[in-house]
């Protein structure tokens, strides 16, 4: 199994080194359905995992000031608290041992919304700007309240699922803020967010017991290599075309679970 998941690290590494698409999307369905780690165990190692591998790229985005700070403390203002909630969730049905029946349907619905917002990332940027400019008044005084709202959906999703930080914390992002984050600022605030939620929901799965650290170790081992290679790739990689097939991956996936 360490083999595998050296071999999935390295995998997960290269596509988002080549997309910057979230390791969450691939890695958690990759754990489950091909080294066949439990839903529970997968989601908590894959947060630390995150937890850990993000550190060093948002290191990088601080120095170069593309950090958005208010925003991160408005969508932190909802998702770090609901993460904790989720984690408590968790624990109590973990000791009904109805954890996985909880988790899987979960899992299926954030794969399907990672996929269908990576394909409508776009459209929604575009509907954000038209209201930003037609509505400017109402869209501002709403902004404060929706990106709590948005950050407590994805605090749940991400405790649940160990998915969302990445492409749905995107797409709302740039819905929200269609004209304030250029692209690169929209990354880093959007990786600047994800450490929090995802290392309050990471510990919360290791105080349960769902963290497998050997498993961690291989994923870690595999993916920093991953990301360089992909990182240099990405320079000729058709990357559109690698989008579009990883969300068909996912959506097909996703309604997989949900559907039996």
């Amino acid at each position: 199994m360490e083999a595998a998941a050296v071999l999935a690290g390295l995998l997960t590494g290269i596509v988002v080194g080549m997309t910057g698409i979230g390791g969450g999307a691939l890695m958690t369905p990759i754990l489950v359905f091909l080294i066949g780690v439990a839903p529970a165990t997968a989601v908590g190692t894959d947060l630390l995992f995150a937890t850990l591998t993000k550190v060093v790229a948002v290191g990088f985005h601080r120095s170069r000031g593309t950090i958005d700070w208010p925003i991160v403390r408005r969508l932190a203002r909802g998702s770090v608290p609901t993460a904790a909630a989720m984690v408590f969730l968790l624990h109590y049905l973990s000791g009904q041992q109805r954890a996985a029946g909880v988790i899987m349907p979960a899992l299926g619905i954030a794969l399907t919304l990672t996929a269908l917002a990576m394909i409508g990332k776009r459209p929604l940027h575009a509907l954000g700007r038209r209201w930003r400019t037609r509505a400017a008044p109402a869209f501002k005084s709403l902004q404060p309240r929706l990106t709590v709202a948005a950050g407590v959906a994805i605090g749940a999703v991400v405790t649940l699922t160990s998915i969302g930080a990445g492409a749905l914390g995107t797409v709302m992002l740039v819905y929200l803020y269609p004209f304030r984050l250029t692209p690169a600022r929209l990354v880093a605030t959007d990786l600047a967010h994800a450490i929090p939620v995802a290392l309050v929901a990471g510990l919360g799965h290791l105080a349960v017991g769902n963290v497998d650290f050997p498993l961690l170790g291989a994923l870690l081992l595999g993916s920093l290599p991953g990301v360089w290679i992909g990182s240099h790739l990405s320079l000729r990689a058709p990357e559109p075309a690698l989008r579009t097939a990883i969300a068909a991956i996912l959506l097909i996936v996703g309604a997989k679970i949900l559907g039996g």
